[in-house]
């Protein structure tokens, strides 16, 4: 028998009397057997006897030792909260669901601290060390979030993760995207989540259909520190739970409210009267949110409101012009589908003289820009500097020119999918505009059409830098002749989805460009050949660092070459869906000045086994390849993935 044995009725270890007699050391002479009374054996056979007999299931009730289960909740509640370290309570989680409950329902607060004994214990020091060790590596900076998708997103894992990281208190973010379709993240995981996380500084609920005012209510109680909402897709929250929010989180500083039907104005209100620090707010497409919640959230937080986003509301003028008075801080305005809003509105945004900060606006869908509107925008609003309108149907030429002569320093001027825009309206603009504007983007616009004869006066826009012309079918080789004369500093050229451009179009813009072009997107002009690029590369291959050819049926293996030879600071190529081949592949490989970060060679079918070799060689510079869509193979790409092993591979 060893110095010490358990037994097991008792739990407790028991010095062997023979050990403690010879000092602890096991006698060499064979132990004497004591005698036993028959009695005993009479006993023992009894006992046998009488489990033989019984049923099955008492007879393992009786064989099974007494657990905790057996206990109450209160009993477990009491032993559960003083179980100490992150790692422990994690695996007391790990017993079953009714465990994992309670412990998420243990507040921070209630957690029984050991205290540290006088005299230190050395292998409880040396156990703890490393405990202390795994939790401050688990505790980082990058480990502070927790997401949940889909089908992952239940209230078991929820509570899990508040069990694991919440005595850490490193837990600041919980992102639950979907939910499981029957055992969804609902009340009682956020419960969990404010008990165990008070620090909680962000939390995303997206298409959370069983959460309810109740959850918002138990974060709102236990976690004082919230600064970001974002609730998207929970029809069962209302202003009681937004009021739940204001009164209990008083530093929150960005609020999301997205396709929640129960949200009226009464939850906007309270946020805007408890929330002082509030910085961003975005509601959108809310059917009950009107007049009211709009106008009071923002008048209550005229002095830090900075962001402002509406969408899809039903509010009027009177929205709008409280946010032109009471608006003074903000810097960034949204406003999309607002069907009820009219020119008037607009008008008195703009006059009432708060938006005196606004640096920038998008509109989308508002029927009431016109242009009194916009002008009316760029007279009041000094700061402006980059202005989005999409389907807006009533700018044209003629407001184009008035805002132009109007906005003093606006930068930047996106425009999409307003057709009654022509490139006469375009070149009026850039003749009058500010001599900081830098950026331009035409997309989808239908009435960017060649022009018969050009104006007697062309512009010249030495400051544009930033030029996107988009999916424009009335745009050809004409019109871009025209851009190359008029922009002559270029930096970065966007021309994707004209199918129409040619090499004719093209290599005047490329040779009247006096400054180096560093990012060019071409994708789908499938028109050009191998001359326009071979031209691109050497007119500017110091500069260019980025090159999409995407779609470009015609660029083949000549166009590597080129690039080759010509481009030292080229880091992104795109070469998806071009007639490039395994010779190119080589030259492009071989290429010593060449530093490619990442190269697309998807949907090259020309592209076959023979080029493993010349890629596995590529620099270590790579860090992306992708090789989808080809006829590479599947055997091929793993001895890529093992010969560029830091490299990122997409196959």
């Amino acid at each position: 028998m060893p110095p010490f044995h358990d037994f097991r009725d008792g739990g407790l270890l028991v010095l062997d009397p023979a050990a403690a007699m010879f000092g602890g050391v096991r006698q060499r002479k064979r132990a004497r057997v004591t005698a036993v009374p028959p009695c005993v054996f009479a006993a023992a056979a009894a006992e046998e006897e009488a489990l033989r007999a019984a049923p099955a299931a008492k007879r393992q009730r009786l064989r099974e030792a007494p657990t905790l289960d057996a206990l109450p909740d209160g009993c477990l509640f009491e032993i559960l909260r003083r179980v100490q370290g992150a790692r422990a309570r994690g695996a007391s989680s790990c017993v079953s669901r009714r465990w994992l409950a309670l412990l998420g329902g243990i507040r921070a607060s209630e957690i029984k601290r050991a205290q540290a004994p006088a005299v230190p214990d050395l292998n409880q020091v040396f156990v703890c060390d490393d405990e202390d060790e795994a939790e401050a590596a688990s505790a980082r900076p990058g480990r502070s979030e927790r997401t949940l998708e889909g089908e992952g997103a239940t209230d078991v894992a929820l509570t899990a993760a508040a069990v694991a990281d919440g005595l850490r208190g490193s837990l600041e973010s919980v992102v639950v995207r979907g939910s499981h379709p029957t055992r969804g993240v609902t009340d009682s995981g956020l419960s969990a989540v404010a008990r165990g996380c008070p620090s909680l500084r962000s939390l995303a609920l997206w298409d959370v259909p069983q959460v309810t005012d109740a959850g918002l209510a138990e974060i709102a109680a236990g976690c004082p520190s919230l600064e970001k909402l974002d609730i998207t897709g929970c029809p069962l929250v209302t202003d009681k739970g937004l009021v739940a929010v204001a009164q209990g989180c008083p530093d929150l500083k960005t609020l999301t409210i997205e396709a929640c039907s129960g949200v009226a104005n009464e939850g906007l209100k309270a946020i805007g009267r408890c929330c002082s620090k509030l910085q961003a707010v975005n509601i959108k497409n809310c059917a009950y949110v009107g007049d009211q919640g709009v106008s009071g959230l923002i008048c209550s937080a005229t002095a830090s409101l900075a962001k402002v986003c509406l969408q899809g509301l039903s509010i009027t003028d009177a929205s709008l012009a409280v946010i032109g008075y009471y608006g003074k801080a903000i810097t960034n305005l949204t406003l999309t589908r607002l069907s009820a809003v009219g020119e008037r509105g607009f008008w008195v945004m703009a006059n009432a003289l708060g938006l005196q900060k606004l640096r920038c606006m998008s509109i989308t869908s508002c029927p009431g820009v016109t242009e009194l509107a916009l002008v009316s925008i760029a007279k009041f609003c000094p700061s402006l500097k980059q202005l989005y309108l999409r389907k807006c149907s009533q700018i044209s030429d003629g407001l184009l020119k008035d805002f132009a002569e109007a906005a003093k320093v606006l930068e930047n001027l996106q425009i999409e999918e307003c057709n009654r825009i022509t490139l006469m309206g375009i070149l009026s603009f850039l003749l009058n505009c500010s001599p900081k504007f830098k950026t331009l983007s035409l997309v989808k616009c239908t009435g960017i059409k060649d022009i018969c004869s050009a104006p007697a006066q062309l512009p010249v826009c030495k400051s544009l830098r930033s030029l996107t012309i988009k999916q424009c079918p009335g745009f050809t080789d004409a019109s871009l002749a025209v851009v190359g004369m008029i922009c002559p500093h270029l930096e970065n050229l966007d021309l994707s989805g004209l199918g129409a451009v040619t090499d004719d179009g093209l290599l005047p813009l490329i040779r009247s460009s006096e400054s180096g072009l560093v990012h060019v997107d071409l994708n789908g002009c499938e028109n050009l050949t191998d001359a326009a690029i071979s031209a691109l590369v050497k007119a500017h291959g110091t500069s260019l660092a980025h090159l999409s050819l995407e779609g470009c049926s015609k660029i083949s293996d000549a166009s590597l070459f080129a690039i080759s030879e010509s481009c030292s600071e080229l880091a992104e190529l795109d070469l998806s869906n071009c007639m490039v081949s395994d010779y190119g592949v080589a030259v492009l490989a071989s290429a010593e000045r060449l530093k490619l970060r990442v190269l697309s060679l998807s949907g090259c079918l020309k592209v076959t086994p023979k080029s493993v070799p010349f890629l596995g060689s590529m620099p270590a510079s790579l860090e992306g390849l992708n090789l989808q869509f080809n006829f590479i193979g599947n055997h091929n790409i793993a001895s890529l993935e093992k010969q560029l092993w830091w490299c990122d591979i997409l196959a």
